[in-house]
């Protein structure tokens, strides 16, 4: 672990448990750039961990301090994500910059620094989420690559069992179950297509349109199975 303290944080909010980790990749053209921006106090941005490429882990933020990593933003309900989560940076160009694979030696450092985090903060795997997925009208990242399949094969992140290949597209059904799940802005149409985009990156990563097809929602189903 190299320390390197980022001015960029406040108190968390008192009696809220920190129980929700959400990854991010960076953004940037390289991690020096990222990790000068999270560090930046004009920035105002900053997380508890940024990993590289080569997997050197990078502590900005204690994680009994509140990281400002989510923005606007929302997850069971809760509009600040920010106050009981856990935020963590890959360094990954993204969308913008010409989005690539995630290295293993990177992901073999995420699913350490997860493992710790889960032993220490008895984080529930379904907790364990994607910026998009918090914040689904303004962000992609982690993004389609990131592969959700492998952290679920450890414990560490939440794939819901396999249902049939397509089922009846139901958007009210489909609105009610994402949104038990945990997703917010489903309610007004942009919303629910930037919501059901954010779900594709994750759980059915081949196509990420923001449509309701009969794949997406035998996803959904089997997402629904597991809610009770």
């Amino acid at each position: 672990m190299i320390e390197r303290p980022s001015p960029n944080h406040g108190p968390r909010p008192r009696g809220v448990p920190v129980d929700l980790v959400v990854l991010h990749y960076t953004g940037m053209p390289t991690a020096r750039a990222a990790l000068a921006r999270l560090c930046d106090p004009a920035s105002r941005v900053s997380a508890h961990y940024l990993i590289d490429e080569a997997g050197a882990t990078c502590r900005l933020v204690p994680e009994e301090r509140r990281a400002w990593h989510a923005g606007v933003s929302s997850w069971t309900g809760d509009a600040d994500v920010n106050g009981r989560s856990v935020g963590i940076e890959l360094a990954n160009p993204g969308h913008e910059f010409g989005y690539v694979l995630f290295p293993e030696a990177q992901l073999d450092a995420l699913e350490i620094l997860l493992a710790d985090i889960f032993e220490r903060r008895h984080i529930d795997p379904v907790r364990v989420v994607g910026h998009s997925d918090v914040a689904p009208l303004r962000k992609r990242d982690p993004g389609e690559l990131f592969p959700w399949r492998r952290l679920c094969a450890k414990g560490l992140a939440y794939w819901p069992g396999e249902g049939a290949g397509t089922a009846e597209p139901d958007a009210e059904r489909a609105r009610a179950v994402l949104t038990r799940f945990g997703y917010g802005y489903c309610e007004e149409a942009e919303g629910f297509e930037a919501v059901l985009a954010a779900f594709q990156r994750r759980f059915r990563p081949s196509r990420c349109d923001g449509r309701l097809d009969g794949e997406t929602m035998a996803r959904i189903s089997a997402v629904e199975r597991e809610l009770d």
